[in-house]
């Protein structure tokens, strides 16, 4: 008996998601900080609301910054400079409540060791060019042309909130066999109809973020399918800083560990360890030792390297995964210290990690999407 076909969904969020908004300032707060200080501690933590948006958390630091100033900078750079959509970054009330981190967790800290105990997941694969599941990888597609649009003001109704979601079927976990169903929600203006919003998203967002070979004629869209979308954004829904992880990572195609991201320096391994991970099961895949890999790292607070490392290839490996993994342990520093340094966590890059997802990106400062150990993992694994 053939197995059955299977369908497969993920969703991605746009930066003026509020939960995303929140993110972003978080990492904001962060950038500001290693601009000036690449030694600081931070948790950074942001809630938003109606014309409210309050940070707290534990920053260590020999920076002076205006929290405050950065705030407002990223909230307008979102675009919530408005206040008839119920937020906006000059107006709004900023509330900070920040105090230094907890000499407990510093003292384990200042030894090198993880800032915290977890697990952590990487991911990676050979379904698209940026080696992520499909699923999540065309839902960014999709968020990114859209805010693209409202950006450079192809037309004069989008506002910032949105969200995109996208199932494929599959004939097996290595095989897209079309996409069938599409869902963007766009926040607009008062002055656009519907049908207006469906066929210009239809045809100028999304069916352009589809590959012609999985576009079958029968995908089916829902646009907007709530109806008006006026009223969105932390207007609209309360954001809190750390509730897109799955937007974030491979849209629930692969495992993940519980910890957000945003609003956390690399000592938190929560961050710093999930970055490695992918980059070590990007380098497998890139180097034709597996073309599915998920990478587990786990810590104990306190103490530098990982109490495990494990890794799942899924039948598709080429040499034996303990081969594989001897081959990790010798080419990737998994320490803390070691992850900061080789993928060179101690600057002012995260803020742009907040939209568009932390994975499956080409800019140069997403140093754990690079494929550099390529060469140097085929020769470990030829030694072992």
């Amino acid at each position: 008996m053939s197995e059955k076909n299977f369908f497969f969904t993920s969703e991605a969020v746009s930066m003026g998601h509020p939960d995303k908004l929140a993110d972003r300032i978080s990492d904001g707060v962060l950038d500001a900080l290693y601009a000036q200080d690449p030694n600081s501690r931070v948790a950074c933590e942001t809630l938003v609301t109606t014309d409210l948006c309050v940070v707290a958390g534990e920053i260590t630091t020999k920076a002076e910054v205006d929290y405050e100033k950065i705030i407002r900078r990223v909230i307008n750079d979102v675009g919530y400079t408005h206040n008839n959509i119920g937020f906006c970054g000059d107006t709004c009330k900023v509330e900070i409540h920040l105090h230094t981190q907890s000499p407990d967790i510093a003292m384990g800290v200042d030894r090198d060791g993880a800032g915290d105990q977890g697990l952590m997941f990487g991911y990676a694969c050979n379904q698209t060019p940026e080696m992520m599941p499909l699923p999540i990888a065309l839902s960014h597609r999709i968020m990114n042309r859209l805010t693209e649009a409202r950006q450079k003001g192809q037309v004069n109704w989008l506002l910032p909130d949105s969200k995109s979601q996208v199932t494929v079927e599959y004939k097996d976990r290595q095989t897209p066999v079309k996409v069938s169903t599409v869902v963007v929600s766009t926040q607009h203006t008062k002055d656009v109809t519907q049908s207006e919003i469906r066929d210009w998203v239809i045809e100028n967002v999304i069916l352009p973020c589809i590959p012609a070979e999985l576009n079958k004629g029968d995908i089916v869209f829902h646009i907007n399918p709530t109806g008006n979308f006026e009223v969105g954004g932390p207007h609209g829904d309360c954001g809190l800083t750390g509730r897109k992880i799955i937007v974030d990572s491979y849209g629930g195609w692969a495992s993940h560990g519980g910890g957000a991201f945003s609003g956390k320096d690399p000592t938190k391994v929560d961050r710093s360890a999930a970055y490695m991970a992918r980059y070590i099961a990007k380098n497998i895949v890139a180097a034709g030792l597996a073309s599915d890999c998920e990478v587990q790292l786990a810590y104990a607070i306190g103490v530098a390297d990982p109490v495990s490392v494990y890794l799942q290839t899924y039948g598709t490996e080429k040499v034996s995964l303990d081969k594989l993994e001897a081959a990790v342990r010798k080419v990737f520093p998994m320490t803390p210290k070691g992850i900061i340094e080789v993928l060179q966590l101690r600057r002012p890059i995260y803020e742009k990690t907040t939209y568009g997802g932390h994975f499956g990106r080409s800019e140069e400062t997403f140093s754990w999407e690079k494929t550099d150990k390529v060469e140097e993992l085929k020769k470990a694994v030829a030694e072992m």
